[in-house]
């Protein structure tokens, strides 16, 4: 029964004319993405192995040789990107876990230091240039920078999340800009529109995020001033 769902997942695929289609392992892996994404956004501790089970679906898409996938065309970075999204999710999820309330949220929004913002950016743009004539070298799709983008984009926006960076969602942004364009022109139809929509929902997770953060910072202001009498109130 187990070996006959495990058949059907890595053969079921959605026919267009023309001979397109798309896997149903990708529609679900980057389902599975969004509900992790929603956790987050949220701040539950089950956004982490909601999103593990979307990177093993993923994994098998973007290795397409390996897995025998019938779109042949193999993304190193965007495969890569799965097994260091499992690692870096059971460090958030430990994390999370932790430091979870009694109310079931979990990490508590704070910004970045610009130190550490200097040091986002530097990873950024130096993870890219270092990766990319490795992923080239393995065989990746063109442009390969791309795909080392998102690969360095997409490990510095989800050890952002496990530190509670409100910053990590603008990370997420730039991976979907880049993205997009890089999935579209590799055939993987399902995930280019997913980072369409991921775009949106990063933004709109960036402002949440702020907005708890905003709100913490005026609890902690209102409280100083009522213990400490020389604090000038308007």
């Amino acid at each position: 029964m187990i070996l006959h769902a495990l058949q059907w997942l890595f053969d079921a695929r959605i026919e267009f004319s023309g001979g397109q289609f798309i896997l149903w392992r990708e529609v679900l892996g980057n389902v599975f993405g969004l509900l992790s994404a929603l956790g987050g956004m949220r701040r539950k501790v089950w956004a982490w192995p909601i999103g593990i089970l979307g990177n093993l679906l993923l994994l098998t898409v973007f290795l397409g040789t390996v897995f025998g996938t019938p779109n042949p065309v193999n993304l190193y970075g965007q495969a890569g990107r799965q097994i260091m999204f499992i690692a870096t999710s059971v460090y958030g999820w430990v994390r999370w876990r932790q430091a979870q309330s009694e109310d079931g949220t979990a990490v508590q929004p704070r910004w970045a230091s610009w130190g550490t913002r200097g040091l986002l950016i530097a990873a950024l743009v130096g993870g890219t240039a270092a990766l990319t004539p490795l992923f080239r070298a393995l065989g990746s799709y063109e442009p390969v920078w791309s795909d080392a983008w998102i690969f360095m984009g997409s490990l510095l926006a989800t050890f952002g999340m496990a530190k509670g960076w409100v910053e990590f969602w603008l990370i997420w942004v730039a991976v979907d800009i880049v993205g997009v364009p890089l999935l579209l022109s590799a055939g993987y139809y399902a995930s280019a529109f997913m980072y369409v929509f991921y775009g949106v929902f990063t933004l709109t997770g960036f402002f949440v995020w702020w907005r708890v953060r905003r709100r913490e910072d005026r609890t902690v202001s209102v409280e100083t001033a009522h213990l400490d009498p020389t604090v000038r109130r308007g």
